[in-house]
């Protein structure tokens, strides 16, 4: 019994040993892999040939997939969605491990929802819609860049020679729209846009592809982008043709499918060829190698090909049957096994004959996904990797130009470093480059056979003429106002835009539409905002340009300078007795004055010991001190200065009376000769501070200027309507019911000066600088053109003969001219002070240090103060009291001559006294 047990448990054991033990599977002697494309098309004959060529070296290759044989099953979708979604039905109920397509992305679209529910990895190599993204299709990948860096390309394209607005040309269906919509996403970054987006159904005639040419013709906008599919768009180049439409000032730009076709034939047919001179096509970018050159040379030696030469959709598919094969070779090597089951939900409906069954779940598909998005090798097309969303992490784009029999390519683009001459694997090692001024491309033939770059519109040849909103002003008609003649307009603003408009290099028929009621001046806010709304194409009168206005309309170059100024009763200031005085404050009055004092005791200090003249009692020294100082101010001093140090100050102070004597005579003529207007208002800072009604123009930005950005109380700003309300608020006053001042833009106040005699008169300086414009919608290639004009009316001279013909007036010359404004300070003159101040420092150093140095000699040896004390035990000697500050105040009270002499004679005697020290001297 004891034996039987331990035979059981001994048993048991190994079972589990033997299950815990890793099994390796078998690998299965064929794995199928489907594949759905249109046999017949552009992109389907080469994409045919290099898959059938990779799977041939992949069975070929030991070291991919040993011992299993790679079968890819092929089905013709005929270029149809239900005959693609029927065949992919075909190609799964056979168990495919993967799917490499489909070519089409509608039918990419309708596949994936079958792929993501039986979890069968789809890699596609020309399904591009940018929408199939592996958020909404987990088990979809590419292994071509997708529609969306496209778009980027093309935008860059655009962006790079300035044009704004595009139309696209696109099939209407999900390949087409949403291309079209990504591409409006890339330009809206440069703020670009579609002007607007001409759909044809696919299959469409020539006859509908000839309405729809003739409809963009009529439009605004010359540059074309064409996203169609390649077996069909030489048909729209075909009617452009004849319509005239491949010519000068026209751009047309394709995507990936025109350099699909062209790289397809061997040379590209003289007829064709003619229809696409100028053409800008992108083409993906395949970098040369090794590789490249091999998959080249074994196209050329296959026989009975369906086409000559290969495309890139080509090289991609080759890629997308190494990627499934590389992919397949890893998951076998890591223990995967290939199986299937049924998904309960699949269940043949009694009398159906769908055999909904037939389609099962690959139950290792998220195991195989994985390995496929995280392989990374180097294929025909490059490096094959793929970021954290699925896509190739290097999409690169080659930029060709059709021109002659063939094409040439100008430049590059990728997502690494946009545009440029270089190609792009060269540039992956440095840091991303994206800046606008470092894009670049070569040379450009444009249609025309013109290396001119297109201007990129014309003026729309619909019939329609511009309709431009004019401001119907009641005041100052002369700038803009409302006309009976065939304009429907007159005033400065006018003749200006129609001066501008006959220096364009094409006609711009427009219409005058007035804006207001008349009885009042309009908003002018109003005005430029129904021009962005798209009420009006643009607006033409004297429009300021604001920052607020920038946001929403483009302006145009400024043709007339403005700001906002201050107007304010003024009086005449009339002479006082005390005029004299007004020339300098009261703080230069208080420096000139103590530095007069100043140098004055300075020169006295310097002079008093060698200078006779500045000598004498304490009485007539301080009297000397005070005619000194202030007779200089006239240059009447008699007293002569002999020391240096005094010489040297004296002349720097006499330059800084010359300059005082010279500012004050000037301001002081100024005050008395010329007529002085006074207000008290000083400025906008006066109103700031005050609580005073201001007066504004009825539809002026002053308005909001003020309460937004000045802070200005809406309840003190009275709205004026009409010249004799400016006067007679300006008369009456704050207290009469008046304003205290009117703010207004410069050219209005001038002309209302003008018109009142010069009642009035500026306070203050102008506190905003602007100016007035045309608007015109965002983005509108007529603001750059009409701002070039304006420009050139400027230098011509023509734009000053029209400000002279409605605007010239007997301007008022005289302006508030507040006396506080005129008086000199002390910030003018502080800079000569500050040197003659430094000057006399610097002498009265010199000064002192030399006295004290006589005064050391002289207590020296000059003479002793000393008392005799008898030592009975040692030599007698001299006992010297220590010098005090009396002392010195005495020696420098002296003349230098005495202090020379007694220095001079004391010398002697000590060396009489002492003959060894000097024998001992050394000789000189």
């Amino acid at each position: 019994m004891e034996l039987s047990v331990m035979t059981v448990v001994f048993t048991v054991m190994n079972l589990l040993l033997f299950l815990d033990t890793p099994v390796q599977c078998e690998k299965p002697s064929a794995v199928k892999v489907g594949a759905v494309l249109t046999f017949d098309s552009v992109i389907g004959r080469g994409a045919k040939i290099a898959m059938e060529m990779a799977v041939e070296d992949i069975n070929s290759d030991p070291k991919i997939l040993n011992g299993t044989q790679l079968e890819v099953i092929m089905e013709d979708s005929s270029c149809s969605v239900f005959m693609g979604l029927i065949k992919a039905f075909q190609v799964i109920e056979k168990e495919v491990v993967a799917i490499v397509g489909p070519q089409s992305s509608a039918i990419a679209r309708l596949v994936s929802h079958v792929a993501d529910g039986l979890q069968i990895p789809m890699i596609s190599y020309a399904a591009t819609d940018p929408t199939l993204s592996s958020v909404q299709f987990p088990y979809f990948l590419r292994s071509s860049p997708s529609d969306s860096n496209q778009m980027a390309a093309i935008a860059d394209v655009i962006g790079l020679y300035g044009w704004k607005e595009i139309i696209a040309v696109f099939e209407d269906n999900d390949y087409g729209r949403n291309g079209v919509t990504a591409l409006g996403d890339a330009l809206s970054k440069n703020r670009g846009k579609i002007a607007y987006k001409a759909a044809f159904t696919p299959g469409a005639s020539k006859s509908d592809i000839d309405n729809l040419l003739v409809e963009m013709n009529l439009m605004e906008s010359r540059v074309f982008v064409v996203h169609v599919n390649p077996d069909t768009g030489l048909n729209i180049f075909s009617v452009a043709k004849r319509l005239g439409m491949m010519s000068k000032s026209y751009v047309w730009i394709t995507t990936d499918w025109l350099a699909s076709l062209l790289d397809s034939t061997d040379t590209i047919d003289p007829q064709t060829a003619d229809l696409l001179q100028g053409v800008i096509s992108l083409r993906h970018h395949t970098p040369d190698s090794d590789l490249k050159t091999r998959f080249t040379s074994r196209w050329g030696k296959i026989k009975n090909k369906e086409t000559s030469k290969f495309n890139s959709f080509a090289l991609y598919a080759y890629d997308s049957v190494w990627l499934v094969a590389r992919a397949l070779d890893t998951f076998f090597n890591g223990g995967g096994n290939v199986s299937f089951s049924d998904d309960p939900n699949l269940q043949d409906i009694k009398g159906s004959a769908l055999h909904l069954t037939s389609l099962r779940i690959f139950n290792e598909g998220p195991k195989l996904l994985q390995i496929l998005t995280s392989t990374n090798f180097t294929g025909v097309t490059g490096q094959i990797q793929y970021d954290s969303d699925k896509n190739l992490i290097h999409p690169a784009f080659d930029i060709l130009n059709i021109g002659g029999t063939g094409s040439r390519r100008i430049g590059y683009w990728s997502n690494h470093s946009g545009l440029s001459i270089v190609p792009p694997e060269t540039l992956y090692s440095r840091p991303s480059n994206l800046s606008n001024r470092d894009q670049r491309l070569y040379s450009v033939l444009w249609p025309g056979e013109t290396t001119v770059k297109p201007r990129g519109w014309v003026f729309p040849n619909n019939g329609k003429p511009l309709r431009i909103a004019v401001p119907y002003r009641i005041t100052y008609p002369d700038v803009v106002t409302r006309d009976k003649g065939s304009l429907g307009a007159r005033g400065y603003c006018i003749d200006v835009f129609e001066a501008a408009v006959l220096l364009l290099p094409y006609p711009v028929p427009h219409v005058y539409v007035m804006y207001g009621d008349g009885k009042r001046n309009p908003s002018f806010g109003n005005l430029v905002n129904d021009v962005a709304a798209n009420k009006y194409d643009a607006g033409v009168g004297d429009l300021t340009i604001t920052t607020n206005r920038t946001r929403i309309v483009d302006f145009t170059q400024p043709f007339m300078e403005s700001g906002l100024v201050v107007v304010a009763p003024v009086k005449e200031v009339k002479s006082k007795p005390w005029s004299f005085l007004m020339p300098f404050t009261w703080q230069m009055w208080a420096v000139t004055g103590s530095f007069f004092l100043f140098v004055g005791t300075v020169v006295w200090i310097l002079e008093h010991r060698t200078n006779t003249e500045f000598r004498g009692s304490p009485r007539q020294q301080l009297v000397t001190v005070f005619w000194f100082s202030f007779s200089t101010m006239f240059f009447a001093h008699r007293e002569n200065t002999v020391s240096a140090l005094g010489r040297l100050v004296l002349i720097l102070w006499l330059f800084v009376v010359l300059i005082i004597n010279s500012s004050y005579t000037a301001s002081l003529t100024s005050i008395l000769t010329v007529q002085q207007l006074t207000s008290r208002i000083q400025g906008i800072d006066t109103l700031i501070a005050g609580t005073e009604p201001i007066g504004i123009q009825d539809g002026s930005f002053a308005y909001n200027y003020l309460v937004n950005e000045l802070n200005i109380a809406e309840s003190r700003l009275r709205v004026l309507k009409t010249q004799d309300e400016y006067v007679r608020a300006l008369q009456q006053g704050p207290s009469n019911g008046g304003v205290a001042a009117v703010v207004d833009e410069l050219p209005y106040v001038e002309l209302f000066l003008a018109s009142t005699k010069c009642q009035f008169s500026i306070v203050g300086r102008e506190f905003t600088k602007s100016g007035w414009g045309f608007a015109f919608q965002r983005d509108s290639p007529l603001a750059v053109d009409l701002s070039t004009a304006i420009l050139q009316l400027s230098e011509n001279g023509e734009l000053q003969r029209i400000h002279d013909k409605w605007l010239s007036r007997n301007g008022c010359s005289v302006q508030t001219n507040p006396i506080d404004d005129n008086r000199l300070s002390l910030k003018s003159f502080w800079g000569l002070f500050l040197i003659c101040g430094i000057a006399c420092f610097l002498a009265l150093v010199v000064f002192f240090c030399r006295v004290c140095w006589q005064f050391s000699r002289y207590s020296t040896h000059g003479e002793p103060h000393n008392v005799e004390a008898p030592e009975p035990t040692t030599p007698s000697r001299r006992t010297l009291r220590t010098p005090s500050f009396k002392d010195l105040m005495v020696f420098v009270d002296k003349k230098e001559a005495d202090i020379k002499e007694a220095i001079r004679r004391k010398s002697g005697e000590h060396s009489k006294r002492h003959p060894s020290q000097v024998l001992d001297r050394p000789s000189s």
